[in-house]
């Protein structure tokens, strides 16, 4: 303790965001080596993973809290102020990333991966890829729940 609140706060705050900033190396870094998914790999999928947000958000027949999560991480990734700052090598993209890919599996645990598929508008294998960077390869595809 410095004696001082603000100096205390500030080196407080730099403390835990150089934490999360090493947990998302730490993810990433472990994502890749199981996956053995490439920065390049994901930047391919981006089309589709756009066109994939855009029709799981506008169709009225899926439950109103994934078409919001949708529409939240959409204006989340078009947001300027993020949770890690762009510019920073290596884990900029990083909280964009992960963001992502936890509201995709928000999703899919309510509708289930065939309901994500079924909203997909690439190749099979681009799908499989996105199941795999996003860790939803393995899960079980159930029912859609349409509940409100």
């Amino acid at each position: 303790m410095t004696g001082r609140w603000w100096l205390d706060a500030a080196i407080g705050a730099a403390a835990a965001l150089l934490v999360c900033w090493l947990l998302l190396i730490a993810v990433l870094l472990r994502g890749k080596r199981r996956h053995g998914a490439t920065g390049t790999e994901a930047l391919r999928l981006l089309p589709d993973l756009i066109r994939l947000l855009r029709r799981v958000a506008s169709d009225r027949s899926l439950p109103v809290g994934v078409r919001v999560r949708i529409w939240g991480l959409v204006a989340y990734l078009a947001s300027p102020i993020d949770l890690v700052p762009d510019f920073i090598p290596m884990i900029g993209f990083a909280d964009d990333a992960i963001i992502t890919v936890l509201v995709l599996r928000s999703v899919v645990r309510r509708i289930g991966l065939d309901g994500l598929r079924g909203h997909w508008p690439g190749t099979e294998q681009g799908f499989q890829a996105l199941s795999e960077l996003a860790g939803m390869s393995h899960k079980p595809s159930g029912t859609p729940s349409h509940r409100r």
